[in-house]
């Protein structure tokens, strides 16, 4: 049996107030989720200032080759908790080295940025606040996770 390479998480948020960021109850819960996702995988959190930061970061700490970006969307595929799930454990299994998730700016992506982007996902048709949606994601990547993992925290429910 081959044994499963590790790729990287990289959970990034835009926001201009990246002082005040980390320090609400959000903020905390989310990185909680993401200290727990790494006991599966690498999995660390980005602040950054703007959507041109974030095109900036990805593109400069590629590895060998340019690294998937997911963009959370209104707009993006609506998918559950096990199709997140095979879409990292297909990105993994093919070699992927690190993985991109980005909460977009307050105004939306531009078309620069869904042009870059490897997948749009939706988190439902409702607008959530920045630091919600970080919370949903880092929990959503922990959950798929521990689908991968077999670890009981997901009752397919």
């Amino acid at each position: 049996m081959r044994p499963v390479s590790l790729m990287e998480l990289v959970l990034c948020s835009i926001s201009q107030h990246r002082k005040h960021s980390g320090n609400s109850a959000a903020a905390r819960i989310a990185e909680d989720y993401a200290v727990r996702a790494s006991r599966f995988q690498p999995t660390s959190s980005q602040i950054l200032a703007s959507e041109q930061a974030l095109l900036a970061f990805t593109s400069r700490t590629s590895r060998r080759a340019t690294a998937p970006l997911l963009l959370c969307d209104s707009r993006g595929d609506l998918v559950s908790s096990e199709e997140l799930a095979q879409y990292l454990r297909g990105l993994r299994d093919s070699g992927a080295q690190r993985l991109f998730f980005a909460i977009g700016p307050a105004d939306g992506w531009s078309p620069a940025a869904l042009a870059r982007a490897d997948r749009t996902i939706s988190f439902g048709r409702m607008t959530l606040p920045h630091e919600l949606a970080r919370v949903v994601l880092a929990e959503q990547v922990y959950r798929a996770l521990t689908i991968l993992a077999g670890h009981p925290y997901h009752c397919g429910h």
